[in-house]
């Protein structure tokens, strides 16, 4: 694996994981949107695992690359139905938000595949 994409990886790692324990810290720049945006309250912890176990997917894919490709395509997906449900809620300047946490794991994605 070249620099770059042990890099970028690695940023995309950080990301989806400081994603994921700001939601279960109910971090208020996490919560309020996912309030606001009619997000349900039982799956919140559900949401910020998903983003956790990318996370630790993308850790994984440095010793199984086909568990960080997974883990890379599962966050894109993720991120994917959070600018859809961004989206729906009409939240229109917040639909970069998850695009910015999106971004590394496509980068990721495209360098390591």
């Amino acid at each position: 694996m070249s620099t770059t994409a042990t890099v970028v990886t690695l940023v995309a790692a950080f990301m989806a994981g400081f994603s994921g324990v700001s939601v279960f810290l109910r971090a208020t720049f996490v919560v309020e949107p996912l309030a606001e945006y009619g997000v349900p309250r039982r799956i919140w912890n559900l949401l910020g695992a998903a983003k956790a176990a990318g996370a630790v997917g993308l850790l994984v894919g440095f010793a199984v690359p086909a568990i960080g490709i997974a883990a890379a395509i599962g966050l894109i997906l993720y991120f994917t139905g959070a600018v859809i449900t961004v989206l729906r809620a009409r939240a229109y300047a917040h639909a970069v938000f998850p695009m910015i946490y999106a971004a590394p794991a496509v980068a990721a994605l495209a360098l390591i595949a």
